[in-house]
């Protein structure tokens, strides 16, 4: 089985966040912490009403900056955040507090959901399985949703809203038509139905584990045990926190989400709590797996100390019978005997039967 999915150097850096680059910095200091996925910024534009539709890459945000006043409904989706200028641009242009641009450009944020005068900032972990090197792989991705408008950032281009932005193109559904919250809905549980994809490529490699274990269990059987139970840890480190997210816009009234689409959320979060419920069932499963392993190599151990064990025990009498045979004293009558050294052969043949014989009948053979 191909465990590079669960590599351990991977894992600790999952574990690890690197934030020194704000130690001493004032509240709101807008500097970008975390891996630099990419060297380019691209910016795009879905503008659309009911009966419209408008989607476009633009290079530079004075372009956009015109759209916040239109009454349509605005989607502007930067991918690449590491650009420090276009950020704070944005969060002028859009009123955004400078904290929220902080937590934008801080990749290990918590998920969360912050309610402000004007909008709603989200954090969610957008998760995917890297195609070459098989290893799961995680995304901040901020979202700021404000009356008409709803901006989302994301470390890098690629992503799980292309369903969303089909569905848009296409008028289907009530996407058009329910604003800005139903379209933070759409992608909420964009990410959160990617989940599942997660789960299930887990599931696979979980089954793959216990056809190794049962068939030939091995040090590297273990190590691909421990490794995956560090990714479920992982995994709902992820979801766990997104569940009081979605949580807190179902209880609470937020201004900004209608109670229709409170209605959508709370599906959104029985999904997540049925992921929450398959990782522990994931981790009972690898509990239960590593006892076994650690069954299945007590059982070997005891076969070869048993194996050993008949063996010293066959070699005791024989031990004895030729340490008398062995005594060198001069008036042995044995030593004379014509016969007597085939004698103690047989004999020694004759304890060795009776013992096998023996160990049989108790079924320790």
């Amino acid at each position: 089985m191909d465990c590079r999915i669960f590599d351990g150097d991977v894992q600790m850096l999952k574990f690890t966040k690197i934030t020194s680059k704000k130690s001493g910095a004032a509240p709101g200091t807008l500097v970008h912490v975390g891996e630099r996925k990419t060297d380019q910024t691209r910016i795009t534009v879905v503008d659309y009403f009911s009966d419209q539709f408008r989607e476009r890459e633009y290079k530079t945000f004075e372009i956009v900056e015109p759209l916040k006043d239109l009454p349509t409904t605005t989607w502007l989706n930067i991918d690449g955040i590491q650009d420090i200028e276009l950020v704070e641009k944005i969060g002028k242009h859009f009123n955004i507090h400078p904290l929220t641009l902080e937590d934008i450009l801080n990749t290990g944020q918590r998920p969360k959901v912050e309610e402000f005068e004007d909008y709603l900032y989200f954090v969610l972990k957008m998760l995917y399985v890297d195609e070459k090197t098989h290893e799961i792989r995680s995304e901040q991705v901020s979202l700021v949703l404000g009356k008409n408008f709803l901006i989302s950032f994301q470390e890098v281009r690629g992503d799980v809203f292309e369903f969303v932005r089909e569905r848009l193109r296409k008028g289907k559904g009530r996407i058009r038509k329910g604003g800005t919250d139903y379209l933070a809905y759409a992608l909420v549980d964009s990410v959160v139905d990617h989940y599942f994809t997660i789960l299930e490529k887990i599931g696979v490699a979980i089954e793959d584990i216990e056809e190794d274990l049962l068939a030939d269990s091995t040090a590297d059987t273990m190590q691909s045990i421990h490794t995956m139970k560090r990714e479920l840890i992982y995994l709902r480190k992820q979801v766990w926190p997104l569940r009081e997210v979605i949580n807190t816009v179902t209880k609470q009234e937020l201004d900004l989400v209608d109670q229709k689409t409170v209605l959508f959320f709370r599906d959104v979060y029985d999904h997540t709590i049925q992921i929450i419920d398959t990782i522990e069932s994931y981790r009972d499963i690898l509990s239960g797996m590593l006892d076994l392993y650690l069954s299945t190599v007590s059982n070997q151990m005891n076969e070869v100390m048993k194996v050993l064990t008949i063996i010293a025990t066959i070699f005791i009498p024989i031990t004895f019978v030729a340490g008398i045979y062995g005594m060198n004293f001069k008036f042995m009558p044995e030593l004379e005997w014509r016969w007597g050294y085939l004698g103690v052969w047989g004999l020694i043949a004759f304890i060795v039967l009776l013992m096998l014989v023996f160990f049989k009948r108790k079924k320790w053979l």
